[in-house]
């Protein structure tokens, strides 16, 4: 550890006299820290669990492993190679490193979700769906959105003087509270959220705290507080760059579950039909309104 941090080393040593997990953070942070280009160090002391490794660190594969070698020394344990294909973000590792230490089972890995991907799960589509990328794992979703300046409402909303609508905003929330409930697998065994179940319901404690401008990125970010069918409620927030946008104490959208529909199981001809004909015999989309 010569090349991290006095505060790394400090954490480090208080968690292999301790073992007290709260250590982990800083020591896996730290570690990662050290292998990141001094140019973008900032950004891993700033951000939140949601920042990518590979595209927002630059760490690629090998660098990655000389991570994970580093952090087996450290901590006194061993991590199997095929454990780390699906560690995307700074939060993962967290988690992963986390659930390794105490011995728990591991997380299902974040799924990461281009335009159109999202377009083809959601019931809500453009020019009303306001995320452009997505990430979803146990503990919560992200999403980003970038105004562009042609969206339908800013030809009104200000004459002259464009600017987000709050309840945009919102919206853009309770959408990625549906993404989750689509995608994060919370339905019970051979059950799948229905997509054309999924409806606003009530919201609390919501305020703005920045103005939202063409040109503007929205980050996004929801964390399930309870998930109980029908009802499932979300906190989150949105941020442009680090400044704080909007908050949403509690979002809630009730929901419903549907049967999977099973897979018809492939049927074998007879050796003897072989050649031969053979008889074979065998809702609209709802938008989350903010």
């Amino acid at each position: 550890m010569k090349r991290c941090s006095a505060a790394t080393y400090e954490a480090a040593a208080q968690f292999r006299k301790t073992g007290n997990t709260e250590h982990l953070p800083a020591i896996v942070l730290g570690i990662i820290e050290r292998f990141v280009e001094p140019d973008l160090r900032a950004k891993l002391k700033d951000a939140d669990d949601d920042l990518r490794i590979i595209e927002d660190l630059g760490i690629d594969s090998l660098t990655m492993m000389e991570i994970v070698i580093l952090v087996e020394d450290v901590l006194q344990m061993s991590i199997n190679n095929e454990e780390l294909r699906h560690l995307r973000t700074v939060g993962d590792v967290k988690t992963f490193i986390e659930c390794k230490v105490r011995g728990l089972p591991l997380p299902k890995p974040t799924k990461f979700l281009p335009i159109e991907q999202i377009a083809s799960v959601m019931p809500i589509q453009p020019p009303f769906l306001f995320l452009s990328e997505a990430s979803v794992s146990a503990h919560g979703a992200n999403a980003k959105y970038k105004i562009s300046g042609q969206e339908f409402f800013l030809q009104g909303h200000f004459k002259d003087n464009p600017v987000l609508p709050a309840s945009i905003m919102l919206e853009a929330l309770g959408q990625l509270g549906v993404l989750f409930l689509l995608e994060a697998q919370i339905g019970e065994a051979g059950k799948t959220v229905d997509p054309k179940m999924i409806f606003f319901t009530s919201c609390e404690g919501v305020r703005c705290h920045r103005v939202c401008r063409p040109g503007d990125v929205l980050t996004l970010s929801i964390k399930p507080k309870r998930l109980k069918l029908p009802l499932a409620t979300f906190e989150g927030q949105i941020r442009v760059g680090q400044e704080k946008a909007a908050i949403a104490e509690e979002i809630t959208l009730t929901f419903a579950f549907a049967e999977e529909t099973a897979q018809p199981a492939a049927v074998a001809a007879p050796v003897e039909a072989v050649g031969k004909p053979i008889d074979a015999n065998g809702g609209e989309a709802t938008a989350v309104n903010a």
